[in-house]
């Protein structure tokens, strides 16, 4: 049996009783009523800095782009109108933001994912397919009405696809101010620069005319 001399012993304790306070202030709660965006300065770490309190105003807690449906003229026939720090100062720091999402017939919200954030959302209109996959490759999915609700774990890929024969609407929340958003085909097909055609052609096991041909989709 290793003995361990009593100084160290007595360290390795104290370490051991303070680490879990170490992890729940990895995070901590505001330590002011709010932090108001200020969206002039840089992105800090974990969201902008506070705008000083004497010139924060009620419109910094109030947002009604959510109000508007969205234009689903696209290639993918959806909108999505985002409330997030970007577009309403108040959320910064909160750690909680909204989306719009109107669906055209036959809408698709491509296949996509949110890096920093749990994704889960209600039907307010319409016959929606919703679905993800996860880091198993099981795909889950689900035909969803009007009260209905889902939820994606973060960071995993999913889609929502109008299946009904009119418009959709879908109102989703995030667990972050800013929960980023990697679209699928866009991100591969679209990226500014390229992904080299060889890696697509490897990695989808296809020609250099198929990977010209999508991205050519892209390219307006």
């Amino acid at each position: 049996m290793i003995s361990m001399p009593p100084f160290h012993l007595l360290c390795t304790l104290v370490g051991l009783l303070l680490l879990p306070l170490h992890i729940n202030s990895a995070d901590p709660d505001l330590l002011q009523d709010f932090c108001v965006a200020d969206l002039k300065a840089p992105l800090s770490v974990n969201g902008f800095p506070c705008k000083p309190e004497a010139e924060v105003t009620s419109g910094d807690f109030f947002f009604d782009g959510l109000s508007k449906e969205g234009n689903t003229t696209n290639i993918f026939g959806w909108s999505v109108t985002a409330a997030n720090v970007l577009a309403f100062p108040g959320l910064n720091s909160l750690g909680i933001s909204m989306n719009r999402v109107d669906f055209a017939p036959g809408g698709l919200n491509p296949p996509h994912s949110h890096p920093r954030a749990t994704e889960t959302g209600v039907v307010i209109e319409g016959k929606l397919l919703v679905g993800f996959v996860t880091t198993s490759n099981v795909f889950h999915s689900k035909v969803l009405t009007a009260g209905q609700m889902f939820v994606v774990p973060r960071g995993l890929v999913h889609f929502q696809q109008n299946v009904g024969e009119g418009k959709a609407l879908l109102f989703t929340a995030f667990n972050s101010h800013l929960p980023g958003s990697a679209v699928v085909p866009t991100t591969l097909f679209a990226s500014r620069p390229s992904i080299p055609d060889d890696v697509l052609t490897k990695a989808f096991q296809v020609g250099n005319d198929v990977i010209d041909n999508i991205k050519s989709k892209f390219s307006s």
